[in-house]
């Protein structure tokens, strides 16, 4: 099939409009919805501190969003490395300039503006490892050469990460990024003889005690939480009773007495899937859980439908990161996981996680809006 260039001519607003994936918009917009409706309870039936912020963020953000969507994804492909290489260097600053809070050293500052460098690392390491797949041939993706750079570019933010301590957000990079070089390819063998060496690199990080006592306790209260119910298995213990007490339909909107009697820990960001739970039940809860599979599957068919090789592995990448924040905040309030702090996207309360994960959705959308083009901005 012969390539036809783009008209040079100025498109009406409204091809661009039409272009745009409402239902992907709409469902996050739901999701979102949900997230300032439970905040609203966890405050006790007020506004402030956290809803009234949370839908203010959710409105600057959704803007981005749509903004980002109407810039060719062939312009991402051009800033995929310095977003990379930027983040890395922040990451690199926090031990030496970063701010410290709740005994971890996660953020940079500058007067009131706080930033956490991890977050943008979760957008700049699916763009990065995108960028590099593009321009490899098919024969190349296996080859020992070319194979590592990306685990150098994976290993170099998990590493700087991993000794802030953030033990969840280091699991989660390292994840995205394994994934994203198998959807790029990878051969089975190499795959085998990766997980074969996460394996070995888990036991050596017990055995040498490069964990901290913390996390190592997180572990073992996950796999016996009644090994210390007052202490470590306490949040767990109170967040699966939240959850259990929710029944079928749940127990009502504010009427959760988990929330409302303030046996949960950090309702508003790690443990809200439970408030959410207890009050609107297992109805409510596979509800939730079915919005963020419409939005997952929503964004496989995005990258499957996309000609361009770095928008169909940024799709994809910025996809396995949501559904990695569903599954590992899900699975830890209901014990199938160890508790890390990693929280409910667009439900739990936080800025920095809201702009990462509507940003990597933006790249979706302009994947979206481009997808009868290469990543030259030819249709083909």
């Amino acid at each position: 099939m012969s390539s036809i260039h783009l008209p040079s001519g100025r498109r009406d607003i409204g091809d661009y409009l039409g272009r745009l994936h409402w239902p992907m918009i709409a469902a996050l917009s739901l999701i979102a919805g949900v997230g300032v409706l439970t905040l609203y309870s966890v405050a006790g039936g007020a506004w402030s501190p956290w809803a009234l912020k949370h839908a203010i963020r959710f409105g600057a953000a959704l803007s981005l969003m749509v903004a980002m969507a109407f810039v060719p994804i062939r312009f991402w492909m051009a800033l995929a490395y310095p977003t990379y290489f930027g983040a890395l260097i922040a990451l690199a600053l926090v031990p030496f300039i970063g701010a410290t809070n709740m005994g971890a050293q996660r953020w940079l500052e500058y007067g009131a503006f706080q930033f956490q460098p991890s977050e943008a690392m979760k957008i700049g390491l699916v763009m990065g490892l995108a960028r590099y797949y593009y321009g490899l041939r098919a024969e190349q993706v296996s080859h020992p050469v070319f194979l590592a750079p990306p685990v150098a570019m994976i290993l170099a933010p998990v590493g700087l990460v991993f000794i802030q301590p953030d033990l969840g957000t280091s699991l989660l990079l390292a994840a995205t990024g394994f994934s994203i070089v198998l959807l790029a390819g990878v051969s089975w063998r190499i795959t085998f003889l990766g997980g074969l060496a996460a394996l070995i690199g888990a036991y050596g990080a017990y055995r040498f005690e490069i964990l901290k006592p913390y996390q190592l306790e997180r572990i073992f209260t996950f796999l016996d939480p009644d090994r210390d119910p007052l202490g470590q298995g306490y949040h767990l213990l109170q967040s699966k009773t939240g959850i259990g007490s929710g029944g079928l339909t749940g127990k009502g909107f504010m009427e959760g007495t988990q929330a409302q009697l303030k046996f949960l820990p950090e309702m508003q960001t790690d443990f809200i899937f439970t408030v959410f739970g207890e009050e609107f039940g297992f109805v409510g809860a596979v509800s939730l859980l079915g919005l963020y599979l419409t939005v997952i599957l929503m964004g496989v068919f995005v990258a499957v439908r996309a000609r361009s090789h770095f928008a169909r592995l940024v799709s994809m990448g910025v996809v396995v990161t949501f559904a990695l924040y569903v599954l590992i905040n899900t699975g830890m309030v209901m014990g199938l996981a160890p508790v890390v702090g990693v929280p409910l996207p667009l439900v739990s309360y936080g800025g920095t996680v809201m702009l990462t994960i509507m940003g990597g959705f933006g790249l979706v959308l302009s994947a979206h809006a481009s997808r009868d083009q290469d990543a030259s901005g030819i249709i083909v």
